[in-house]
């Protein structure tokens, strides 16, 4: 571990500014970044009296090798950069509250040109309206198919949507009037548009208005004599009600609020939110986090919100349009109710006023419905922590042994915190890709996958494809670790260093490294590793005969039982590796035969191949094109389009049926 005190600053050096520090440890990586109202007096509390730091601050302190500090006009500034670093960042002993599962949410794309109302999960983007999260995708579905009878609003995918405006024909939900059919041109684009802003708005809470207005055109009907008209409204105000009630009665009917509430332990702690709107629950969400650094429930409050809604404010604060504002206003609403005020919590309403563009209030409930359904909230938390625990028990137990009795086994003497995965794939020696699977702690890291497309001499045979992709993935490793220089003892940073990305992930070299194959494959990895001097990283493959495992410089291989924890892990992570190289090995031969099947057509240059391949994606739906589908790429024309129909279809003047004779170009 390092010594606190070579890397320490000297006091007179800091400033008493506000600001945002980073701690770094020896590689370059950003393992903690915090901020401060005073930035001298909040560094030197870490290097002062060391010894009476907590245990993870302490090893915070001792795996950072320098520390690095930026000066900010305001603690309003302090908290934005703050929020900035760590979701881009992501430092290990940071709080980083994680969703304890993928939330759905009801999505309204309405930035498309014929907005989508879909279920959508993960990072939210701009132009895109979001109402929930759900617990459960079918319960988005289920209020969908209520609401498209009132709000016909596309659903379709993109392909389906291309694939119906060329037919001239809706597809089903057009037939049963649950989609008003713009790709048809039943509703103009303008028509359409409004009925995705109506859905939004009936979601945002304006459920009464929608029925009110309902019910009087019924009434309307009905005084004129217009039953069958009146009956569909009817039923229309009934599928309405029906998606409105679904949610619980909480608060009156002008409350829009968000109640978190969380219960904790030594290690972790389980926060969950009530999104309220209009006085009822309209979704509900949650998060675990493992207490990586020491914090009171003020902090830990402080970093929740900010990470909530910095999400919502990187994606709304931009938005100036009286649309985007209304979106803001229900992303972050009037009210947010806490168990305790967070640190700096005035800056918070500060901020979030400033996003949502009308007053935030944070505060804790004291009396009265809202005290009640915080207990409410907390039950969840409590709930969510249990089974949470009682999961990761069995998962964290069946893990753990099976990286031990994997290291047992292969005798390493470092523990497996890092798997790295290669396999090849081609066909018939074309096309050659290889492909890059990480785990960690015996999981998947999809961040850190990575492709690689081998050609030339490299590409004659397994192991020689093999040896390329080893000594180009730890050739990049050695190059990344050189510029150590980075990072500095103490100390300003300088400009550059401040707006410089992070090295990437894919430099950080791992315990282990398995390859998809047997011994020529070891030893082709093995030589790899020895030619650029590498001799800690262990390398082993798994040989798909008989799922043996293959050392370096072994006769025998090393055979786990079949019911083996090791093997079951290796397997995984093999088939992993092999599916995504089967993927990329897929898409690359696709393009590949789109484009040799296009060189043979007189006059055609590489830009409008390119164009073709673009617009058509597959050789399949280009050999079914039609020529006035041809001339829609940019560059194509009649006599271009007519040369290509006879390339795909050399009897195209005799009548004969397109494609009848022709032969795909490998």
């Amino acid at each position: 571990m390092a010594d606190p005190a070579f890397y320490r600053p000297a006091s007179g050096e800091i400033p008493t500014n506000p600001g945002v520090y980073r701690f770094r440890d020896d590689v370059g990586r950003i393992i903690y970044v915090g901020k401060a109202k005073n930035l001298r007096n909040r560094l030197n509390s870490y290097f002062a009296r060391v010894d009476s730091l907590s245990p993870k601050t302490y090893a915070m302190v001792h795996t950072a090798a320098a520390v690095e500090w930026t000066v900010v006009g305001s603690e309003l500034e302090s908290l934005q950069l703050e929020y900035t670093w760590i979701k881009e960042y992501k430092p290990r002993f940071n709080i980083a509250f994680r969703d304890d599962k993928s939330y759905p949410y009801l999505a309204v794309t309405l930035k498309d040109r014929f907005p989508r109302a879909q279920v959508m999960r993960g990072e939210k983007k701009k132009g895109v309206r979001y109402f929930g999260p759900y617990s459960q995708a079918w319960a988005i579905r289920e209020t969908l198919d209520a609401l498209l009878r009132v709000f016909p609003v596309r659903t379709c995918s993109t392909g389906v949507f291309n694939r119906a405006q060329a037919s001239d024909r809706p597809c089903l939900l057009g037939y049963i009037d649950k989609c008003a059919a713009p790709c048809v041109g039943r509703v103009s684009r303008e028509d359409h548009q409004k009925i995705a802003e109506d859905l939004c708005s009936f979601m945002a809470g304006g459920a009464e208005k929608f029925i009110a207005d309902l019910t009087r055109q019924m009434k309307d009907a009905a005084a004129d004599f217009d039953f069958e008209k009146a009956a569909r409204l009817r039923d229309d105000i009934e599928a309405l009600t029906k998606a409105f009630e679904r949610n619980a009665v909480v608060l009156p009917d002008s409350v829009n609020a968000d109640l978190f509430n969380f219960v904790e332990d030594d290690l972790e702690a389980a926060v969950q939110v009530f999104y309220v709107r209009g006085g009822r629950i309209r979704g509900q969400r949650g998060w675990i986090v493992e207490k990586v650094e020491d914090s009171s429930p003020e902090a830990l409050m402080d970093h929740l919100l900010v990470q909530v809604y910095g999400e919502t404010a990187a994606v709304l604060a931009a938005g100036s349009s009286e649309e985007e504002m209304n979106h803001n206003l229900n992303e972050i609403p009037r009210y947010i109710n806490v168990p305790v005020l967070p640190e700096n919590h005035e800056k918070l309403e500060e901020w979030l006023s400033g996003v949502r563009g009308a007053k935030v209030s944070i505060s804790v409930p004291q009396r009265g419905d809202r005290v009640e359904l915080m207990a409410t909230v907390a039950e969840n938390a409590k709930q969510a922590l249990n089974l949470h625990k009682t999961r990761r028990a069995g998962d964290l137990t069946t893990r753990s042994a099976s990286l031990v009795e994997l290291q047992e086994t292969l005798e390493l003497p470092e523990a497996l915190m890092r798997i790295e995965c290669y396999d090849i794939s081609h066909v018939q020696g074309t096309n050659v890709v290889a492909s890059m699977v990480v785990f960690e702690d015996g999981l998947p890291k999809k961040s850190d996958y990575r492709k690689f497309s081998i050609t030339g001499d490299a590409a004659r045979d397994d192991t020689a494809s093999m040896y390329d992709v080893i000594y180009r993935r730890f050739r990049r490793y050695l190059t990344d670790e050189a510029p150590g220089a980075r990072v500095r003892a103490s100390g300003q940073i300088s400009e550059d260093d401040l707006h410089s990305k992070e090295p990437a992930k894919f430099a950080y070299p791992p315990n282990l490294v398995v390859v998809d194959g047997g011994q020529p494959q070891v030893a082709a990895a093995t030589r790899a590793l020895e030619d650029l001097g590498i001799t800690d990283i262990y390398v082993v493959g798994i040989a798909k005969r008989l799922e043996e495992l293959w050392l370096p410089g072994d006769d025998f291989p090393v055979i786990l039982p079949r019911t083996s924890h090791a093997l079951y892990l290796i397997q995984r992570i093999r088939d992993e590796a092999h599916r995504f190289a089967i993927t990329f090995h897929r898409s690359k031969r696709g393009k590949e035969m789109v484009k040799s099947a296009l060189d043979t057509v007189p006059g055609l240059g590489p830009v409008k191949r390119e164009a073709l391949i673009k617009h058509f994606g597959s050789l399949k739906q280009l050999s079914e094109a039609s020529a006035q589908e041809l001339q829609e790429v940019p560059g194509i024309g009649p006599a271009m389009a007519q040369k290509i129909l006879e390339r795909f279809t050399p009897s195209v003047g005799d009548g004969a049926q397109k494609g009848a004779e022709s032969e795909p170009v490998h």
